[in-house]
């Protein structure tokens, strides 16, 4: 099974953020493949096999989740990530 996630915790109390990101993390135990749009940084550090940064539709840079949002290679990934923090 797939299941595809566009920015599924955006419009949701914190409180319902916690659980609907719990849940994932259910699922994915359970076995689900996820593809997952987020800016909850520490949830993709947290769960993801493997991170993609997008920009305007296109990856610019991808890998491990401790490479990509740790030590990322290019600027408009750093720019991103320094946005955020």
């Amino acid at each position: 099974s797939l299941l595809l996630l566009d920015e599924v915790t955006s419009a949701l109390d914190p409180e319902l953020v916690g659980e609907v990101l719990d849940l994932l993390i259910e699922l994915k135990a359970d076995g689900m493949t996820m593809v997952v749009a987020t800016h909850e940084m520490g949830f993709a550090r947290r769960v993801a096999d493997e991170v993609c940064f997008l920009h305007e539709g296109r990856v610019h840079e991808r890998g491990a989740p401790e490479q990509v949002l740790g030590d990322p290679v290019e600027q408009r990934t750093r720019d991103f990530l320094r946005r955020l923090a």
